[in-house]
């Protein structure tokens, strides 16, 4: 592990919000920006990748506490500038460089929450992965934080950026689909077969196992956790819902017009498609019900006949089969009804009969959304999938788990609060820290 010296890291750490929003400045248009990746798995590969593409913007740092992870992106973005990023382990060197503007979070989900905060506390703008937190007081502190230290947070909710998004936010807000009454979101994918877990052992050289593991309980290392499979498990994430279904109950939130907080949620499910020992559930059924009208998720992971919008279509002009598209979205209204898919794929609005009245095609939307965020560290402007208002997408897939893990319960929630009328369900709204790795209750 890279040593960060006690006074560099209390110096970061304890930054006074006024010194860090010295940062807060507009700068020219096409100024430099300099970025660091946290986390170089896929996602992470791909964002940076990305981002490196953004005119004058460029690595300095790739972090990884994984040695097997990181060689093909310093060589990718190495290739992009003709600069090679500095491979380091622990990010806390990355947010004491005062050259660093802005870091890319694409950890585990465990970790996205507090390196954001450590971040903003250094004075650095943030680009986070969903879902950008693991409980709902999470969200709240990354509001906080972001709003003291004047920092950008742009959650990896790309939908915000494809102008298929606006449009249809515009077509229900014109009232063309008359009264809202239902708005189903589906998740339903093939999956991919039972969850094997590996024996616990020593661990490997080159992982840094204590900075994985972070803010989650200390465990035994597993290769199982170490690797993809990290999501089956509660300590680092919420599951299907929050890795995948977490896009779409983001979308349908903003074509909604972005609702606040649901007043009760009802999560029912379980592990179906196999008697494996996964943690979180394959299938969940989840009902939210926001007053004028009600919205349900349906997220599993063993339909083999579903399928996720090929490329042709997030990319090319081609619709969906919307009855076996996993991914899609379904907004009835009292006219008229709105099939809405993400990545791309648009919307299209139906009557009777099938009869197609109107729609808008899309195109995958990362080539908006991550320029969005370099746009954004030089204008300090808001991004479009800003902390404050996709905190309460998040939150949907809090709400869903925390009435799953609480004996599949229906919970009434106070959004002005944010807290349950269930003692249970609180204790279910921070997680237990380690004491090294902990949130401040004051960011």
């Amino acid at each position: 592990m890279e040593q960060v010296t006690r006074r560099s890291f209390v110096t970061m750490a304890g930054m006074p919000a006024a010194l860090a929003a010295q940062s807060a400045q507009p700068r020219p248009a096409n100024s430099k920006v300099v970025l660091a990746l946290i986390g170089a798995g896929g996602r992470g590969t791909t964002l940076a990748t990305n981002l490196a593409q953004v005119e004058n913007a460029e690595f300095k740092y790739v972090c990884e506490v994984n040695d097997q992870k990181g060689a093909a992106i310093i060589k990718k973005l190495e290739e992009i500038r003709g600069l090679k990023p500095q491979r380091v382990v622990d990010m806390r060197r990355v947010f004491d460089d005062k050259d660093v503007d802005g870091v890319v979070v694409a950890t585990p989900e465990h970790w996205h929450a507090l390196s954001t905060v450590w971040a903003c506390q250094a004075g650095k703008d943030v680009y986070v992965e969903k879902c950008p937190t693991i409980s709902i007081w999470e969200g709240r502190k990354l509001i906080e934080a972001a709003a003291k230290y004047k920092r950008v947070v742009q959650v990896g909710y790309e939908n915000r950026s494809g102008p298929y998004a606006a449009t249809a936010r515009d077509y229900i807000k014109s009232g063309k689909l008359g009264k809202i009454r239902l708005v189903k979101v589906y998740n339903l994918l093939p999956g991919g077969g039972a969850f094997k877990e590996e024996p616990t052992g020593p661990v490997p050289p080159g992982v840094d196992w204590d900075l994985f593991q972070g803010p989650a309980p200390e465990r035994p290392f597993s290769q199982t956790r170490l690797q993809r499979s990290w999501g089956k498990y509660w300590d680092y994430g919420g599951g299907e819902l929050s890795d995948d279904a977490s896009h779409q109950l983001d979308l349908a939130r903003m074509a909604l017009g972005d609702p606040p907080h649901p007043k009760s949620v009802y999560c029912t499910g379980g592990r179906y498609a196999y008697n494996d020992n996964r943690e979180t559930p394959d299938m969940q059924v989840i009902t939210y019900d926001y007053g004028d009208y009600v919205m349900t998720c349906e997220c599993g992971t063993n339909q083999p006949y579903m399928k996720k919008f090929p490329n042709e279509v997030r990319t090319g002009t081609k619709w969906p089969y919307w009855p076996q598209s996993s991914c899609r979205i379904e907004i009835y209204g009292s006219e008229r009804l709105m099939f809405l898919g993400r990545h791309g794929c648009g919307w299209q609005v139906f009557e009777t009969d099938g009869k197609i009245v109107d729609q808008d095609k899309g195109y995958f939307p990362d080539k908006w959304h991550q320029p969005n965020f370099v746009d954004c560290i030089r204008s300090r402007k808001s991004p479009n999938a800003d902390i404050a208002i996709t905190h309460y997408s998040a939150s949907l897939v809090h709400l869903g788990n925390t009435s799953y893990r609480v004996g599949k319960r229906h919970l009434e929630f106070d959004g002005t609060t944010e807290r349950f009328k269930d003692p249970a369900a609180n204790a279910l709204l921070k997680p237990a820290y380690r004491k090294q790795y902990r949130i401040p209750e004051e960011v």
